[in-house]
């Protein structure tokens, strides 16, 4: 199924562009991809347009072809969305966020701007005591620098991170059964085309997105009152994901439903893309 693309062009000249899938007609649904990718990789097409699904994948500012922000912050994006949403002239939205795009779907959320939430292999907030307790030594000192010296994370990052040592980091990060599917003949290339893309201005706009969801969100997800959706397989071992698979943020959270699956890791973007939707598409706001 061919995908479309779109860009529209923000106040201050700047560009917002993603690529959709579903119903053209439909409910929007504001994919917030994972670390470092543009918004490449489908999933669940025919389902989201049985559902009356538009699935808008949108690259964030200084990924794929959305222009930079240096400022860029979890408000900053919401306003983004703010504004493609008006352009699409959508009055109720959901989003999903997949990996490091979770707090970005769940800023969304704080908002005001969407209705409902899937948060798949999301990143938790890290920085919260009860997350951080949870982490091992080395990723506690990242999440504390992200705390206390954001810009020298910042810097650190966009120094060093390519296209292919995320791609790198990923594959060692994750278990067998992620390796399989993210490694297998069908799916690798679509994912390093993710990432090639996304890193195409370099790598600040990752950097960026590190600094932002490694710290102390700038929201409160007690505050969060929509229905948010929390997926995980329990097979997922990256350790920037969810320490406990999402079961203390599903207690932050005032209206929540935890899924978490034996015997999948964290692919399961793609491999439960049609529950994913489908619940969705239930929720209320």
């Amino acid at each position: 199924m061919k995908q479309q693309e779109g860009t529209i062009i923000l106040p201050g000249d700047r560009a917002l562009a993603w690529s959709e899938w579903g119903d053209a007609e439909g409910l929007p649904v504001i994919v917030c991809q994972g670390a470092g990718m543009a918004s490449a990789i489908p999933f669940g097409e025919q389902t989201a347009k049985d559902l009356g699904l538009r699935v808008l994948s949108v690259d964030r500012p200084g990924l794929g072809k959305s222009g930079a922000d240096p400022e860029k912050n979890f408000e900053s994006w919401a306003e983004d969305i703010k504004e493609l949403l008006d352009f699409v002239k959508a009055d109720q939205a959901f989003a999903i966020g997949f990996s490091q795009g979770a707090p970005f779907a769940l800023a969304l959320a704080a908002s005001g701007l969407v209705d409902g939430v899937a948060i798949v292999s999301g990143q938790d907030e890290l920085a919260f005591p009860d997350m951080f307790a949870k982490l091992p030594d080395e990723l506690k000192g990242m999440v504390s620098l992200a705390c206390d010296d954001p810009d020298r994370l910042e810097a650190d990052i966009t120094g060093m991170a390519t296209a292919d040592w995320l791609w790198q980091m990923i594959e060692g990060m994750s278990g067998e059964e992620d390796r399989a599917f993210y490694a297998s003949a069908s799916f690798a290339p679509l994912y390093c085309d993710a990432l090639a893309s996304g890193f195409a201005q370099g790598a600040a706009g990752y950097a960026r997105d590190t600094r932002l969801a490694m710290g102390r969100w700038s929201f409160n997800v007690e505050n969060i009152k929509q229905d948010v959706q929390l997926w995980y397989g329990l097979k997922d071992t990256s350790p920037v994901h969810s320490p406990d698979f999402g079961s203390t943020l599903a207690t932050r959270l005032s209206c929540s439903e935890l899924h978490q699956i034996a015997e999948e890791g964290s692919a399961i973007l793609w491999t439960q893309a049609d529950a994913i939707l489908s619940r969705l598409a239930k929720c209320k706001g």
